[in-house]
């Protein structure tokens, strides 16, 4: 039954043109092609990117956002509650009026306390500054040193100023030194981000994210196993370009230096819709849709492959989409959070409060919570320092 799944899965017709065997993609007449074998090496590098990264976030990104002024917050500790703990971590973050009245009954506390308890739980699991600086700063040194080593790899090939010549004498095109080392190290850099989900800032695309990770490691395995390499390394330069300038701009609105964080945002915008709206689609698509087939007939691999770009390029429109709405708020001031971060229906101005649970005071006749007090106050002064952070990440 395994036998027959294995030849089924191999079977020449699903991933070759018409003609062509996995006997032509042989290492012989001193070319060298990449084999199926060669990528369970990604996983050992995934994981050795995941040692890195604790080491590098450790050792360097701390302490560079230390020197930045960046510090993990402290926020005051949640009371020990069974009742109040089994609720959040099963139910719901942000339990419903209703049901805080319901656990209020059942803990033997006011809703002022259950709300409060629920307040500092939420701004204790929520992800500080210094965690996202050092996530950003992991990110920000891998795609800088892949786009350079791609373009250093790529400026001396032909293919990569006429897209024609990716197909030319395919398959039997020899694999690069370069390219294999190009190759894995992304292969195995989208696995540890995928091995690391579990524990990285989570945002509204957080979905769209994983199904971008899982599409490009199925592209780039497909296109290793094919000997679509010429192409794989253009697809992957073109991604690496933007991110550079995106994780860049993250770092500098971390360190609060706001017009540098601008200047990087709009150049990020700039070079995204450019790379992931133009030359994506009307130069790759392109070349891997049209030009294959003037040299064999279409076959399954060949829609496989397009298919999945066409995945990558619905999830680059929806970025686009996101990306204009920031620009949209950035040009008429309003913008003050990414559009990707998750909503939390708490303000930062009332994390630093001293919620130590105080008895109620009279004034003029009637009963008001210190708490409630310094919230209304609040609604009724200007906010401080609007521009503070217009491009929060």
């Amino acid at each position: 039954m395994m036998d027959t799944l294995y030849e089924w899965f191999w079977w020449d017709r699903i991933w070759l043109p018409v003609n062509l065997t996995w006997a032509d993609l042989e290492d012989q007449d001193g070319r060298v092609y990449a084999k199926a074998s060669q990528l369970y090496v990604t996983v050992p590098y995934a994981l050795a990117f995941l040692i890195i990264r604790y080491l590098f976030e450790r050792w360097i990104a701390t302490p560079v956002a230390g020197a930045a002024g960046i510090k993990q917050k402290v926020y005051l500790e949640s009371e020990d509650n069974a009742i109040l703990t089994l609720y959040y971590t099963t139910q719901s973050r942000n339990p419903a009026q209703a049901d805080i009245v319901g656990l209020s009954k059942k803990c033997s506390l006011s809703i002022r306390q259950v709300e409060r308890w629920f307040r500092r739980r939420r701004s204790r699991d929520r992800p500080g500054v210094l965690k996202k600086f050092r996530e950003a700063s992991w990110r920000f040194v891998f795609y800088l040193f892949a786009f350079i080593g791609g373009i250093v790899a790529l400026h001396d090939k032909e293919w990569f100023y006429d897209t024609r010549e990716v197909w030319t004498g395919f398959p039997k095109q020899s694999m690069l030194e370069s390219q294999y080392w190009y190759y894995i190290l992304e292969m195995s850099f989208y696995g540890s981000l995928l091995f690391s989900v579990t524990f990285d800032v989570k945002r509204k695309d957080f979905k769209e994210q994983i199904v971008h990770h899982l599409a490009t490691l199925v592209l780039l395995s497909f296109s290793w196993c094919v000997n679509y390499i010429r192409i794989g390394t253009l697809v992957m330069l073109v991604h690496d370009a933007s991110d550079v300038l995106l994780e860049s701009a993250k770092l500098f609105n971390y360190a609060k230096w706001e017009k540098t964080c601008k200047v990087l945002f709009v150049l990020f915008a700039a070079v995204f819709m450019v790379t992931r709206l133009i030359i994506f689609p009307f130069w790759l698509i392109h070349c891997t849709w049209v030009y294959p087939v003037h040299h064999y007939p279409a076959f399954f691999g060949y829609y496989f492959f397009n298919v999945m770009l066409v995945v990558l390029l619905g999830l680059h429109m929806f970025w686009a989409y996101l990306i204009l709405c920031m620009i949209q708020k950035f040009m008429f001031g309003t913008l003050t959070r990414d559009e990707r971060s998750d909503n939390e229906e708490e303000e930062e101005s009332s994390l630093g409060e001293d919620e130590d649970e105080e008895p109620h005071k009279l004034t003029n006749g009637s009963v008001v919570d210190e708490e409630d007090k310094s919230v209304c106050l609040g609604c009724l002064s200007p906010p401080e320092n609007v521009c503070r952070s217009k491009t929060v990440y």
